[in-house]
């Protein structure tokens, strides 16, 4: 028998966890599995999320970080937070077959960059350095893409011309964070122009909001999902900002009994390539130490699926008439 806690109530966010893209991104390789059998090589992780990954690896994926690591012949996906044209060359230049799992919302980021670029746009991108989906847009117009991570950032802006400015944003960041760094770049810039619609995703705008109002109803919020998981990071950083203890965990295992010494109310929410099991196993580690009432705050409904890639539909179909 597991020792009780001091908790009485656990709340549960909605919407939590898989958004749309990773949805795509996991079937693509699981479908791919099933057509083309093992070894499918996938280039980065597919999604950032350890249990997703090993998931993967056991029914066959390979997680590469080069092309070259790709056997000539072999099937290469590409992750949902997309890739630069270098990357998709080399994956030609070898004779791969390649598949887009690159998140739609993604994809449409890349579309404005280019865009820009071609009209001759000096293109501010906000987002955090590192990031596979930054590396991917920056490389569609490296020549034509500042990277701007803070407030600070702007005021070292160079550009050729200040009345020919474009902005476009990582798709997985805090909106609140967002919000300063582009009225500083307004203040700067005031000719400055956006895509006809804002590039951080719905799925995380609606985490987030979730969030908010989860953190005004507990003491403690529990964010499950990896720590190189840009919006579960942001997860966390808004319950904070909300004024409620936040602590992003893996799974159930990287719990602490110490951390509810104090605490009657604990909510929980998972980033957007978390899997539902690992939001149970938490449930149930509460419900093993006493904790009778567990209840779900749902903030905003959705409803998002997007099809699977070009490539898997045109292969199916050519099987069909084959």
């Amino acid at each position: 028998m597991h020792n009780r806690l001091a908790v009485e109530r656990v709340v549960l966010t909605s919407p939590r966890g898989f958004c749309a893209g990773v949805e795509r991104a996991i079937e693509t390789v699981e479908v791919c599995l099933q057509r083309y059998g093992a070894p499918i090589y996938v280039y980065h992780e597919i999604v950032h999320n350890k249990h997703v990954v090993e998931d993967l690896q056991k029914k066959g994926a390979v997680f590469v970080d080069a092309v070259d690591d790709v056997p000539p012949g072999g099937t290469l996906i590409f992750s949902a937070h997309g890739i630069s044209p270098e990357v998709r060359n080399a994956a030609e230049a070898k004779g791969l077959t390649a598949i887009d799992a690159t998140c739609p919302l993604v994809t449409k980021v890349h579309r404005e960059a280019i865009k820009f670029a071609t009209e001759g746009y000096s293109i501010l991108l906000v987002g955090h350095a590192g990031h596979q989906e930054v590396i991917g847009t920056m490389g569609e117009a490296p020549d034509r893409i500042q990277l701007v991570e803070t407030v600070d950032d702007i005021a070292r802006v160079v550009v050729e011309d200040p009345l020919k400015v474009a902005v476009i944003t990582q798709t997985t960041l805090s909106i609140d964070d967002t919000t300063a760094i582009i009225e500083a770049i307004r203040a700067r810039f005031p000719a400055v122009v956006f895509p006809p619609k804002e590039d951080i995703c719905y799925a995380t705008t609606n985490r987030q909001r979730a969030v908010k109002a989860l953190a005004k109803q507990v003491d403690l919020v529990l964010v499950i999902g990896s720590h190189n998981s840009s919006n579960s990071r942001r997860l966390a950083e808004v319950s904070q900002a909300c004024g409620a203890q936040a602590y992003l965990i893996n799974d159930v295992q990287a719990i602490d009994a110490a951390w509810f010494t104090a605490t009657t109310r604990v909510g929980i929410t998972a980033g957007a390539s978390a899997p539902e099991r690992l939001v149970k196993e938490v449930v149930n580690y509460f419900r093993e130490r006493g904790v009778k009432t567990v209840d779900e705050l749902s903030v905003v409904p959705e409803s998002v699926s997007f099809g699977l890639p070009r490539e898997i539909k045109v292969a199916k179909l050519t099987e069909v008439n084959g």
